[in-house]
């Protein structure tokens, strides 16, 4: 399982992940995964939680999306998001999405959700709930630090309290 927290801040967007990779309820498999990717000529950043097959998956088909509409990231992840509903082969598909690019900041869901959040913070995975409510308070009571340190510091507040999230974190920002 794994932790991914997004944050717009400052003008800026951050997003850090977790390197934890559990199979099952019992066993780390790996502690240093990279959940979060450059895509469409590293102009959108994403991070996912879920099957990892299932995620690249998904974000190849937004990839193909974002191609087919110019770059249009909420176009994109709406079409995603309906296409995901309708077809049989990607309704199996067990991940979630946060894409963000210069503008936007989404949370994109198989049940056919993409979500625009009201607070500036998304976050997913098992420790989705902590870090995201981090970071929240973060943005709230910090102007002094960076959407990439609340980001960061988001995850490692969740990895304090879900034994499903570790300390080993990747960030990224535009």
């Amino acid at each position: 399982m794994t932790t991914i927290s997004a944050v717009k801040h400052n003008n800026k967007t951050a997003i850090a992940g977790d390197g934890q990779i559990t199979m099952g309820e019992k066993f780390i498999t790996k502690k240093s995964a990279h959940k979060i990717r450059r895509i469409y000529n590293d102009q959108v950043v994403v991070g996912f939680a879920g099957g990892v097959a299932d995620a690249i998956t998904l974000q190849d088909w937004l990839e193909k999306k974002l191609e087919s509409f110019g770059g249009d990231l909420k176009r994109a992840a709406v079409e995603l998001a309906q296409d995901w509903r309708k077809d049989p082969t990607l309704q199996k598909l067990e991940a979630l999405l946060i894409a963000f690019d210069q503008n936007d900041l989404l949370m994109i869901s198989g049940n056919g959700e993409v979500i625009e959040p009201d607070e500036a913070v998304v976050a997913i995975g098992s420790g989705g709930n902590f870090a995201q409510a981090a970071a929240v308070a973060m943005t709230r009571h910090s102007s002094e630090m960076t959407a990439e340190e609340i980001a960061k510091e988001a995850i490692n507040i969740a990895a304090d309290i879900d034994v499903y999230t570790n300390h080993n974190i990747l960030t990224d920002s535009l």
